[in-house]
This record gives C-alpha cells, structure tokens and sequence, in this order.
C-alpha cells in the first residue's frame, strides 16, 4: 500500500488499542501484509517449528493464524491460553484476509507499516528530506513515519491497487458475514479458535 525508504528495528510488542495482533505461521506471510494494509498489526514468522510459533503467540498475546491443522491440538490453544484462527487452504492472501475479517468481525481501520505492522504517524514533509528520493519529495506531499520502525512511507503507485484489494476483500468478508447465523461472529477484541478442517473445533 505504501513505498519505504528508511529503516529501523522493528519492535515485537503489538498495540492493544488498535485491535487484535497477529501471528501468522510460514505458510501466511503474503496474508500478514494484506492484514496490515487492512489497519491490522501481523508479524510473520518464517523457519520455527511448530512449538516455538505457539509459545511466541503467548508470550506476545497475539492471535496465532495458521493453515496447519495440527498446531491447534497443541495444549494452549486447545485450552485457550493462546487465541488461534484456522485459515483454510487454497485461499490467495486477499481471499484469506477477508476470510479473518469475518471470522472476527472486524472492519478495515487506516492502514500500518507494511513493513513491521506498526502505527503509522504523519510527517512533515520537511522532516523527511534526506530520508527519501529527492524525486520523491518533489512528486508527494504526504508522508508517513512508523511510530515502530521509524520507516518512512508515502502512497507509491500501488496505493490504488492495494486499496482496491483491501476494499475487495472487505466486502467479500461483509458479504459472507450477512449470511452468517445470528452470534456466528467474535467479538473485535478477541478471537476464538476456530473450526479444523472439516468443520469441528479442536477438543477440549
């Protein structure tokens, strides 16, 4: 959604007041940047097992998205100490971000960094010189910090795409959140675990 030149470290703690985070497993990269584009903090994390994905999402309270049916048998999120939501598989990024909105409830907010997740601050175009392309801050007026990385951001020229695919992905999730039953929806601020493959819940 956004162009960056200059960086940072990215911080691992999530922003409480924006909402669910996310920790999406190897299989969900693509879907932690579409989630981000949709006002959402989503890390990703690439090349740890199974265990260790669990034990991040609990020590960091985010909700664990994965498309490993296996990992929702592990104990914490069968007891519910860590939040998780299945992804079904055979869902392009896109499709998968609409998928959690509804799952959860959620409506798209301002987008973050797509870089690291965090919030994203306005900036001064006086304050970015030097930090970005001469010829970038010639051709845009607004720009962006991430209050996290410390990245700059402004509308490249796939802003409209990106919005456009967040919007898609919105109604989609809409849509199929009005033929929902009454109570199929979770509240905004929580996350249930939801169905394995094959529509039942892991057991208790």
């Amino acid at each position: 959604m956004l162009v960056d030149e200059a960086g940072g470290g990215a911080g691992p703690a999530p922003d409480a007041a924006a909402g669910p985070s996310f920790l999406c497993d190897a299989m969900l990269g693509g879907l932690s940047r579409w989630l981000r584009g949709a006002g959402y903090d989503a890390t990703f994390e690439h090349g740890i097992d199974d265990g260790e994905l669990v034990r991040l999402a609990q020590r960091t309270g985010r909700v664990l998205l994965s498309s490993d049916a296996g990992v929702f048998e592990r104990r914490p999120l069968r007891t519910a100490a860590v939040r998780g939501l299945y992804v079904p598989r055979g869902l392009r990024p896109m499709e998968q971000a609409g998928f959690v909105l509804r799952e959860l409830g959620l409506p798209v907010r301002d987008p973050r960094c797509m870089a690291c997740g965090g919030a994203l601050a306005a900036a001064p175009k006086e304050t970015v010189r030097g930090a970005v392309p001469a010829m970038v801050v010639e051709r845009y007026d607004e720009f962006w910090r991430c209050e996290r990385c410390s990245k700059v951001l402004w509308k490249g020229s796939h802003w409209e795409g990106i919005v456009a695919g967040v919007a898609t992905a919105a109604a989609g999730a809409a849509g199929a959140a009005g033929g929902m039953d009454a109570g199929a929806g979770v509240d905004a601020g929580a996350a249930a675990l939801a169905p394995a493959p094959g529509g039942r819940k892991p057991s208790p």
